[in-house]
């Protein structure tokens, strides 16, 4: 049978809705903290994103230099659609479905298609 032990429990509805964050800089107020947590949050937002929408895959480098500059070029890349975002106040799959309404050739005319029996 299962019981609830309602003097556990009761502590624990304080916490309800709230975040628990420790931080290894005891001189950081609370404020600082719960904000770089809540942008950590778009960042990794933001990279999930952008794999979806640039459908970014498993690059296989063995060069530093272009292990760099493909990171680089991911961080400009979302960095990018951020700025978009802000300045558009919309999301980038929204923008980025009328950017291909744009760029889609127009539909071209039915024609009608006469079909003869074989012979």
């Amino acid at each position: 049978m299962l019981r609830i032990d309602a003097a556990k429990v009761k502590p624990e509805t304080n916490l309800d809705g709230k975040y628990l964050l420790r931080c290894s800089d005891p001189k950081l107020p609370a404020e600082d903290i719960a904000v770089g947590y809540k942008q950590l949050l778009e960042v990794e937002r933001g990279w999930r994103d952008m794999k979806q929408v640039i459908n970014l895959r498993p690059a296989y480098h063995r060069l530093e230099e272009r292990i760099r500059a493909h990171v680089i070029l991911c961080c400009l890349a979302l960095l990018l659609i951020r700025i978009i975002e802000t300045s558009t106040a919309t999301t980038w799959n929204r923008i980025r479905t009328e950017f291909d309404l744009l760029t889609s050739p127009p539909p071209t005319a039915q024609r009608a298609l006469s079909v003869s029996a074989p012979s």
